[in-house]
């Protein structure tokens, strides 16, 4: 039996992990084998996730004393056997669980929180599996705004677009 300080360092430790991070998934990884729950500790750490089995008592206890960020819907998936996954990408948890899950019928998700939303239930998976990632967002809004720029371009380096007046009549046909 862990003592009162053990405890405390574990709370404390817990407490870093989540405020150093913007993702984590809460699981229930029960009833895999001992030979599964390392092929799915592996396929995390190939994939940047930190996982551990938590104490649902001191993962609460964390999460209440993290200060400015409300876990509270969080709190009612606390039940049972909870393994908590750390990641940087909000959908990678998600995309390790769905491909886990073609072999094995865990890890279960119970709740996930991404960039200060909350995901809850199994169901979620999908989703979240489907979520962009910083980057991607970015790429894609970058795409978008230089869509109508190379429009422009293509049409003044065509053989009309040699003159104000082929610049004129290319805006036209956009336009239209």
């Amino acid at each position: 039996m862990a003592t009162r300080n053990e405890k405390d360092q574990q709370i404390a430790s817990l407490i870093e992990e989540i405020q150093a991070t913007n993702v984590f998934y809460l699981a229930d990884t029960s009833e895999l084998t001992a030979e599964a729950t390392s092929l799915l500790r592996r396929a995390c750490h190939k994939n940047g996730i930190r996982m551990r089995v938590v104490k649902n008592t001191l993962l609460r206890k964390a999460m209440e004393r993290v200060e400015g960020r409300d876990y509270s819907e969080l709190m009612g998936s606390l039940t049972g056997q909870t393994s908590i996954m750390f990641a940087e990408k909000g959908n990678a948890p998600a995309k390790v669980i769905r491909d886990f899950r073609k072999k094995h019928a865990r890890p279960v998700l119970k709740s996930a929180w991404v960039d200060e939303a909350i995901f809850i239930g199994d169901d979620q998976v999908a989703v979240l599996s489907d979520l962009k990632g910083k980057e991607e967002l970015v790429g894609d809004i970058i795409a978008l705004l230089q869509s109508p720029i190379k429009n422009v371009i293509s049409g003044l380096q065509g053989s009309a677009g040699h003159t104000i007046a082929g610049l004129v009549k290319t805006l036209e046909e956009r336009a239209s």
